[in-house]
């Protein structure tokens, strides 16, 4: 099966699971002010967990080690890896991981994972992994004489599904207290900001001069098959009154 029939299939499996609940839910009922509120509230879960994982988030780290782990990649975690090392070929279950471990200010310990994202998702286009575990070799200090780096990186740490956040930058500061200000996060929640902004408005407009009309019609449509049924059976028993009150006449006065 090829990947536009899916994505056909997934369209009207919402198209018509829309019709349902419009139908089934008038505007105005309680069903359909609790679907419309749950359907808001997914939407800004799954927007906040998006947006939590791949905008890019500040550690102010000391490095302590590097190393590479084979690493098996399932079912379970598959989304949460970026493509293998451009020039690289690599078994698609398992895959040479290379990691960052790093302390933080308060002696917690934490790890990264330092690959290549390509032009795929999410759009880093990182291709200097290489050069990136030179630079946090060279970073690498003990307690007594520390020297904290900045590292910028997106998404989460998890050791149950074995996930780390993925390293794509790293720059020295003067100490551990340094406050990076977000400007690129500020940057980006604007623009995306603006983009759904833009989307609405052309949203509103399409449902206005396409959705409406189509499903005023076919509202239109059902209730003239309504009012033909209603006429069909209105003809069906004045036919069977007419045919009652024939009969009737045949009958013997006392």
């Amino acid at each position: 099966m090829s990947g536009y029939l899916y994505w056909v299939i997934l369209a009207v499996l919402i198209g018509g699971g829309w019709l349902f609940l419009h139908y089934r839910y008038p505007a105005g009922s309680r069903g359909r002010t609790t679907i419309r509120w749950s359907v808001r509230g997914l939407c800004l879960l799954f927007a906040f967990l998006f947006l939590n994982y791949t905008m890019p988030s500040h550690d102010i780290v000391r490095i302590t080690g590097t190393d590479s782990r084979l690493t098996t990649i399932g079912w379970s975690n598959w989304l949460f890896y970026a493509s293998p090392d451009s020039g690289t070929a690599e078994s698609t279950s398992s895959r040479q991981i290379r990691l960052i471990y790093a302390v933080f200010p308060d002696g917690e310990s934490y790890v990264y994972r330092n690959e290549d994202t390509g032009w795929i998702w999410p759009p880093y286009f990182k291709y200097d992994s290489s050069d990136l575990q030179a630079e946090a070799s060279n970073f690498v200090s003990s307690q007594e004489n520390p020297k904290w780096v900045m590292v910028t990186h997106y998404g989460w740490r998890q050791a149950v599904l074995s996930i780390y956040p993925n390293a794509v930058r790293m720059v020295p500061v003067a100490g551990p207290d340094a406050k990076p200000f977000p400007w690129l996060n500020i940057v980006i929640l604007v623009v995306l900001a603006l983009i759904l902004l833009m989307i609405r408005r052309v949203w509103l407009q399409f449902r206005e001069r396409a959705i409406e009309p189509m499903v005023d019609d076919a509202s239109d449509m059902i209730e003239g098959i309504d009012a033909r049924a209603d006429a069909a059976r209105a003809n069906v028993r004045s036919f069977w009154g007419r045919i009652g009150a024939w009969l009737k006449t045949w009958r013997k006065k006392p």
